[in-house]
């Protein structure tokens, strides 16, 4: 047993020696060990990664700072920082509580079209994306390349059609003609089918029905779970997309209590040439609306790690 226990310890330790002459050696000599990285391309990398936070974070820094001004101190001090007359709070207090709290039901408003459009747009685009990558059909291209068409109009185009459609179906000015249309996101079935294609084996299908299991509880209980990182990015974009939109709520409805809160803080913005105190509330209201987009973003960001099942097939 002594014997055998040194002959593999022996090995080892010169194999520790020799990993420890290269490594010297190449210190000498001077050898790069960071992956082909260089100095030079990692300041450019991080410069640009910096002025591109500069962009983003600029105009939220500015809304932060005007929200505690009042509109005397809005137009009378430096834009980029805090005024003498620290109001924040008063601020608030007025955004919600100014014409009987409608803000809120704004917020709410936008809290349905926003959660809810981009829940059932984010499982229709899991469900179309699952479809046309794992299943063969005929026509599976041409069905795939008639949606993905849709990527390329644009919404302002399909907002008047829209508005036809549901004045003749009686839908107009209801929560249906904004939630509607929110449900459908040709770019989020392309992300779907690429990334389904990618890390969804066909493999674990086939063993999943060896088991017994229906197609449906494959695609509930394998696919959405492997596809989270993308179905996360789908709902993040539909979220954001339908929480800024605000030509579609403007063409659709006309009931101030149906409004989201883009629409309803450009109504406020609308008002300040006759009542120079709408600029509070409507900096106030700006601020408290880019809240929860914040918290969905800190939340959600997790799940875009890889998958625990991927490299699971080899």
């Amino acid at each position: 047993m002594t014997r055998t226990t040194v002959a593999v310890e022996r090995p080892t330790r010169e194999g520790r020696a020799v990993a420890k002459s290269v490594t010297r050696a190449a210190k000498s000599a001077g050898v790069d060990r960071s992956a082909g990285r260089r100095r030079t391309s990692t300041i450019i990398v991080t410069g640009i990664l910096v002025v591109v936070a500069i962009y983003f974070l600029v105009p939220v820094y500015w809304v932060i700072v005007a929200a505690t001004k009042t509109s005397q101190d809005l137009f009378g001090t430096f834009g980029f920082w805090f005024s003498p007359h620290f109001v924040l709070w008063s601020n608030l207090h007025d955004v919600l509580t100014y014409d009987g709290g409608i803000f809120l039901r704004w917020l709410g408003n936008s809290a349905i079209y926003a959660g809810l459009g981009g829940i059932i747009a984010t499982y229709l685009a899991a469900a179309g994306g699952y479809a046309l990558a794992k299943y063969e059909f005929k026509g599976r291209n041409l069905v795939f390349g008639t949606i993905l068409g849709g990527v390329l109009v644009p919404g302002t185009a399909t907002a008047l059609p829209l508005f036809l459609l549901f004045s003749q179906l009686h839908l107009a000015n209801t929560y249906w003609s904004v939630l509607i249309p929110s449900i459908v996101s040709p770019f989020g079935l392309f992300l779907c089918r690429i990334y389904a294609q990618a890390t969804v084996e066909t493999s674990l299908m086939e063993a999943a029905r060896l088991d017994g299991a229906s197609e449906l509880r494959i695609f509930h209980t394998l696919g959405l779970r492997i596809m989270a990182p993308a179905l996360v990015t789908v709902f993040l974009f539909q979220l954001v997309g339908i929480w800024n939109n605000y030509f579609l709520p403007l063409v659709m409805l006309s009931d101030p209590n149906k409004f989201p809160v883009t629409l309803g803080l450009n109504n406020w913005l609308s008002q300040v040439d006759r009542l120079p105190e709408f600029y509070q509330l409507t900096t106030g209201g700006v601020l408290l609306s880019i809240i929860p987009l914040g918290i969905a973003m800190i939340v959600l960001q997790r799940f875009w790690r890889g998958g625990l099942t991927e490299g699971s097939v080899k």
